[in-house]
């Protein structure tokens, strides 16, 4: 019987997810995420993935602290027991989050033995338990972000049994990455790249299942890629693409709402404010510039701009004279 939990506070639009940005490891942090918000104002932040029981057994809730200009803002969890991602679920609820994430698609090993991750669409009765767990305890969006396939199952059916046990569990949001994740003899980086993309299967899915909110992720690096992956699903997410090109989230926002193009230097400005405050809680500057590193590719002066913070971001002292000395160039070249 499909699942049936109280009215939602907030009801759900589509619209929501038409541009997300995918929770990255060690990438995604709140630096990062406050970057990506000066550049797209609409665009759906996630969190790096966070275990439950890290929060629920190791109480690291500082693990939860975020900006209120990041929202709307997503928290990925990963986990398996449905008691304890209930919990975790409340905490980030609690926290402010719009939504809880399941990873149901990292390939990685640290996830691997944890039991959680892509190994869990092995288990869809389990995840959908998970999502009853986590739907019960909180009122925001509870969504699941997996692969088309792992391993040897790999076929549409596999997806299509996945995705009806989501239904029933009321998942309402799917953010499925168009290549399959092979566990063994893969690193989590040749996951991202060896196995093929299949977007057919992704479009066939919301197809079948026109109810559901699917969310496509996978190899999407251009704005005339986004749209015409929106011409077929609900949404997009995209990963290494917004993190090492980040001006493609501000190209997004000028094609689909009309925004109009900021200077990169503009950003920069706008983001001073809070390096300053961030420096002066004692974050170093190393902590926030990495994620800037992109901001310039593909303009002239964007090697120089690279080089300048990395060289010197990790210095006693490094502060915004830094920044201002790497986009100095970029600026009079533009």
């Amino acid at each position: 019987m499909p699942h049936t939990t109280s009215p939602r506070a907030v009801p759900l639009h589509a619209d929501d997810w038409r541009v997300c940005v995918a929770p990255m490891m060690d990438w995604t942090d709140r630096h990062c995420r406050y970057f990506h918000r000066l550049l797209s104002p609409r665009a759906r932040l996630y969190t790096e993935m966070v275990t439950s029981a890290a929060l629920v057994r190791g109480k690291q809730l500082r693990l939860l602290e975020h900006s209120q200009q990041e929202h709307p803002l997503a928290w990925q969890l990963g986990g398996s027991d449905p008691h304890e991602l209930a919990q975790a679920a409340r905490f980030g609820a609690e926290a402010g989050y719009d939504e809880i994430n399941l990873n149901v698609g990292c390939p990685s090993d640290r996830v691997q033995s944890g039991r959680f991750g892509a190994c869990l669409m092995r288990e869809p009765a389990l995840v959908g338990d998970c999502m009853k767990a986590m739907r019960d305890a909180v009122s925001v969006p509870v969504t699941v972000k997996c692969r088309i396939g792992v391993d040897d199952q790999d076929d549409y059916a596999g997806l299509q049994h996945f995705t009806e046990i989501m239904l029933e569990a009321g998942v309402e949001v799917l953010a499925v990455h168009a290549r399959k994740a092979w566990l063994q003899g893969l690193s989590p980086k040749e996951n991202r790249e060896i196995p093929p993309l299949d977007y057919e299967r992704v479009y066939r899915l919301k197809r079948e299942f026109p109810q559901l909110v699917v969310v496509i992720n996978g190899g999407i690096a251009t704005v005339e890629q986004v749209c015409t992956h929106l011409a077929q699903l609900d949404g997009v997410m995209l990963g290494r693409a917004a993190y090492h090109d980040p001006f493609l989230l501000a190209r997004l926002e000028h094609a689909l709402y009309g925004e109009p193009l900021p200077t990169r230097e503009s950003v920069l400005q706008h983001l001073r404010p809070y390096i300053e405050a961030e420096l002066a809680r004692g974050t170093a500057l190393k902590h926030i510039s990495r994620h800037l590193l992109g901001l310039y590719q593909g303009e002239p002066g964007a090697r120089a701009f690279r080089r300048t913070i990395s060289e010197g971001a990790h210095l006693p002292g490094a502060g915004w004279a830094l920044l201002e000395q790497a986009f100095a160039p970029c600026s009079v070249a533009a």
